[in-house]
């Protein structure tokens, strides 16, 4: 509306302008976004340049392990992932730290310690309970019965137990008579895992058994309640929690079933790193 009386538009104006207000504090949306200042314009564009892109775990992830509600996700300064020299430089001085740990009653027992195999750089890791006889005479994780099982079940999922993967323990000395590990000897343990996956800080880790879930996710949960279900190590990374090998090589009328449903853990890690089904093996 126009007018010739000066008054009578401001009024017009003044109304319109109380009625825009009002709508906005109805709604919710007060406030006006301001234009950044020439002078500091890029000085807030740089930092949002340079920020890290935080991968989103699937929706399944967000609902973390019992017991991981209270562990805080990290500082942004510590999701980064270490730089490669640092890793490489850092994973065998802390092996050889572990080579001389005598921390817990596991020490005068062990023939050496067992740290690690693979490639730090891999972006998945397996995580089992502890040596056994065959890894405390060699000084490697899984080189047994269950070892070889395990290999065969990454060789499955397309990928090379020596270059794709990293496989370790929660405990670093064998227990004697392959007995579960003491809570006190997984907790002298754990700050040496804790490192050793920061470290290699891949992207997923899977749990093999009760033992390993439950150090690393801080849940009574047993294996068979858990698996197959996206958790949270730490607030960030994305455990796949499933059967131990040594468990799928026990006869049982459980075994197929139990062999299946870890296949099934499997291919979600697959899925998740975007990794191809391989293609089936054709019968001779």
């Amino acid at each position: 509306m126009t007018t010739d009386d000066p008054r009578a538009e401001l009024a017009s104006l003044a109304a319109s302008l109380r009625v825009y207000l009002e709508w906005h504090q109805e709604s919710g949306t007060i406030g006006f976004a301001r234009r950044p200042r020439p002078e500091t314009a890029a000085a807030e564009v740089a930092p949002a340049a340079s920020a890290q892109v935080v991968e989103t775990p699937p929706a399944a992830a967000k609902d973390a392990a019992p017991g991981t509600a209270n562990d805080p996700p990290p500082a942004a300064a510590k999701d980064a992932p270490p730089a490669a020299e640092a890793r490489h430089t850092r994973l065998p001085l802390l092996a050889a730290e572990v080579a001389s740990c005598t921390r817990c009653a596991l020490a005068p027992t062990r023939t050496q310690t067992v740290f690690a195999r693979g490639n730090p750089d891999a972006a998945l890791v397996f995580v089992g309970e502890g040596p056994g006889a065959d890894e405390d005479a060699q000084g490697l994780p899984f080189v047994g019965r269950a070892g070889q099982l395990l290999d065969r079940m990454i060789a499955a999922m397309g990928l090379s137990p020596e270059r794709d993967v990293y496989v370790c323990n929660i405990v670093k000395c064998r227990p004697p008579g392959n007995r579960k590990p003491e809570p006190e000897e997984i907790a002298a343990c754990m700050p040496y895992l804790q490192e050793q996956l920061a470290l290699v800080h891949p992207r997923v880790i899977v749990a093999l058994g009760n033992t390993a879930v439950a150090a690393l996710l801080d849940t009574k949960l047993g294996i068979t309640k858990v698996r197959g279900q996206w958790k949270l190590y730490r607030g960030q990374t994305l455990v796949m929690p499933t059967y131990h090998p040594s468990y799928l090589l026990r006869p049982s009328p459980q075994q197929i079933e139990a062999k299946r449903e870890a296949w099934q853990d499997l291919q979600l890690v697959m899925k998740e790193l975007g990794l191809a089904a391989p293609a089936p093996t054709p019968r001779s």
